[in-house]
């Protein structure tokens, strides 16, 4: 089962119809127990770092995700659940993220002509790991994204595939079983949908 994680924040409906449709059991939840026991994990999320922090320690949601991930089962984050796995953010200066991963979270810069909120599709390069969640997945194919902020990892080789909106940033970032992505694959058609099918493939 494919434990959804609910903190208040973020498009749930839309990532468990697309995950039910290739065949997943999928329980929309907030409830740590059921995180705990749940063979896979998705964190996605739409909103604030610093809100979507203390909306997760309110319903004591940190300490089973962390747990989940440190017993290497399959992990997804998406947009925002991509962010909240570094240690912190511009957007909310002092508030600690997960800390999963060495780095921080960093707004675009207001450069002529950019636009932010970054909207829209953009084409993505992939990275060297192609076997995994990206496994069959075009290189240069089209991803659909909304936010302001992009993470900046301190450890390149986390960069599975990147894009270009005013600055080179990590579009998608994996090691061992955490996968993250900036972009939505659940509105990104058939690209977005094959990397969705593939983390319901992954074996726990």
């Amino acid at each position: 089962m494919i434990a959804i994680v609910d903190y208040g924040m973020g498009n749930l409906r839309s990532v468990s119809k697309a995950l039910e449709k290739l065949g997943a059991q999928v329980a929309v939840t907030s409830d740590p127990d059921v995180i705990r026991n749940a063979e896979k994990i998705v964190l996605p999320g739409v909103g604030a770092f610093g809100d979507a922090m203390c909306e997760l320690r309110k319903r004591n949601l940190i300490k089973p995700i962390k747990e989940a991930i440190e017993k290497n089962k399959p992990f997804l984050g998406i947009c925002l659940g991509l962010q909240l796995l570094f240690k912190s953010s511009e957007e909310n200066p002092g508030v600690p993220g997960l800390g999963v991963f060495p780095g921080t979270v960093v707004r675009f810069p207001n450069a002529a002509g950019l636009k932010v909120p970054h909207m829209g599709w953009n084409n993505v390069q992939l990275g060297a790991d192609r076997e995994t969640l990206m496994s069959g997945v075009k290189d240069g194919g089209y991803f659909y994204f909304v936010h302001s902020y992009y993470a900046k990892p301190d450890d390149a080789s986390l960069i599975q595939g990147s894009t270009d909106y005013g600055v080179r940033f990590a579009a998608i970032i994996g090691k061992q079983n955490v996968w993250a992505t900036q972009f939505h694959p659940e509105k990104s058609q058939s690209e977005g949908l094959k990397i969705l099918e593939n983390f319901v493939k992954l074996k726990p």
